[in-house]
């Protein structure tokens, strides 16, 4: 697996939300370039940047923030949030990406995934943003009755190589990940799979680890690393452990 540091832009600052509320954020820099070169220099192998405010309003708002990220760094950058059509997927992976990650989107427009896929190949992801099971859309301020296991299903069966499996429940709250959503989802994806929400620890990545799930290739981390819970390299040795 994968140790993928996140980076959440907000008002042009990177920043943490907690269960994804807009109402509860914490300012971690007011300068994301120097984030994502901190987490470069620290070891981390990819980035995750999330646009908070695109995800909101429904189209990216910081691409010039995105864009000098992508040219500070050398390592991959995978990119979210507000990407509703192909001119704005097409303008990400323009402006450097290497991979393009599809919320709304792909729950709402699923019978698109497919074409998708084959125009975009791996370069485009889709996240799977879930409570209880059922898929969040909009910013995480939309709850739909769709089963997140279900959705893996299909977005696997367009030829979506990568999800990104997120418990918006534990998201920003440091009390571990949901392990029997990952497994759950891990063994109905015939895809690869990255996990996100709750990272505390490395004893937690060490759980994910012991799940033994062959697709489970990364976990995104945010608010550990931020309050410096927890280094990138001791997540890192934990998974080699």
């Amino acid at each position: 697996m994968d140790i993928i540091p996140a980076i959440d832009l907000k008002d042009g600052h990177c920043v943490r939300l907690r269960q994804g509320r807009a109402d509860a954020v914490t300012i971690y820099s007011e300068d994301p370039v120097a984030m994502a070169q901190h987490w470069e220099q620290q070891g981390a192998g990819r980035l995750h940047v999330v646009d908070l405010d695109g995800a909101f309003v429904g189209r990216p708002v910081h691409r010039e923030v995105v864009a000098r990220i992508v040219a500070a760094v050398k390592i991959p950058v995978q990119f979210g949030g507000g990407l509703r059509t192909d001119a704005a997927i097409q303008d990400m992976l323009d402006v450097g990406v290497s991979r393009v990650v599809l919320g709304t989107r792909a729950s709402t427009e699923p019978e698109d995934l497919a074409r998708l896929a084959r125009r975009f190949g791996d370069r485009v992801a889709v996240g799977i943003d879930a409570r209880n099971g059922k898929v969040q859309v909009r910013g995480w301020v939309e709850m739909t009755d769709r089963d997140a296991t279900a959705l893996a299903v299909t977005v696997a069966g367009a030829g979506v190589k990568t999800l990104i499996y997120t418990d918006t429940a534990t998201d920003g709250m440091l009390v571990g990940p949901n392990l029997e959503g990952v497994f759950a989802l891990c063994r109905v994806a015939a895809c690869d799979v990255i996990a996100s929400g709750g990272i505390a620890s490395a004893d937690d990545v060490r759980r994910l680890r012991d799940l033994h799930l062959p697709n489970l290739v990364g976990v995104i981390v945010g608010k550990a690393l931020y309050e410096r819970r927890v280094t990138v390299k001791e997540l890192k040795d934990a998974l080699q452990g």
